[in-house]
């Protein structure tokens, strides 16, 4: 049973879009999920792509992606957000996370990036429990600030 992790393409995208949704199930949001498979096409792999990924491969099946992104510090300048590491549920005992979580980091530092940063629920302490494992700095002292398209409608219309 050999795992292969490799760059994402875009005929991967409806694996990533059935584990995305697979994610929102497991974060207790089944229903949050608005992007399509043809906004991760065009997002990811377009004229200006917006994200990358690596995907893990298993026995010739898509099991597991994480999903980044570029973006900026003005503290520590260019920093890259790791938006979505995910696995599918009946394969997260075979340390597949482990192995797209180290992919991201050495893209990263390989990158020359500054800092790689990411959300993590309270609830998912096996998560909490291995990001502190790495040396990964958990900060709870921070509050994860969102504003979604109604709210944006709202504040504007005021």
């Amino acid at each position: 049973m050999k795992v292969i992790i490799r760059k994402g393409r875009k005929s991967d995208m409806p694996s990533a879009l059935r584990l995305i949704n697979e994610l929102a199930v497991f974060e207790k949001e089944p229903n949050a999920v608005e992007v399509r498979l043809e906004d991760l096409e065009t997002d990811g792999f377009g004229e200006t792509p917006l994200f990358e990924c690596y995907v893990a491969e298993l026995d010739d099946k898509i099991v597991g992606m994480a999903l980044f992104y570029p973006r900026y510090s003005t503290w520590k300048g260019p920093t890259i957000h790791l938006e979505d590491l995910i696995v599918q549920a009946d394969k997260r005992q075979l340390k597949i996370g482990g192995k797209l979580y180290k992919k991201v980091i050495e893209h990263a530092y390989n990158l020359g990036v500054k800092r790689i940063e990411w959300n993590v629920l309270d609830w998912n302490t096996p998560a909490v429990d291995f990001y502190k494992s790495t040396g990964a700095n958990v900060m709870n002292e921070w509050c994860n600030v969102q504003m979604d398209q109604k709210a944006m409608k709202t504040f504007l219309d005021k």
